[in-house]
C-alpha cells in the first residue's frame, strides 16, 4: 500500500518538528519533503523507514494528482510522415 510522507508522519502521531528531531533534520526540511520541493537522501530514507515504520517501496514521492497533470498530445498525421 502506497502512502505519502505526510500521511506516514500523521499516522505516527508526529508533528513535523517531532519527526524532524527523530530523523535528524529540521521541521523546515520535513515540510519541504512533504511539499515535494526537496527529497531525502539515502541515509535519511533509512531513518524515515525506522521512525515512520513504512518501507521505502511504500512511500510516494510524487505530488498528489501528478499523473493527472500530464497531458497526452497525439501525433498529427503530417508529423508521422515526416
Amino acid at each position: 500500500m502506497s502512502i505519502t510522507l505526510k500521511a506516514a508522519r500523521v499516522n505516527c502521531g508526529l508533528t513535523q518538528e517531532e519527526a524532524g528531531k527523530l530523523i535528524g533534520v529540521s521541521q523546515y526540511t520535513i515540510s519541504n519533503w512533504e511539499a515535494n520541493k526537496t527529497f531525502p537522501d539515502a541515509m535519511q530514507i533509512l531513518k524515515i523507514q525506522d521512525v515512520y515504520g513504512v518501507k521505502y517501496d511504500d512511500l510516494l514521492f510524487l505530488p498528489q494528482g501528478y499523473a493527472l497533470s500530464v497531458k497526452y498530445k497525439p501525433k498529427i498525421e503530417s508529423e508521422e510522415k515526416s
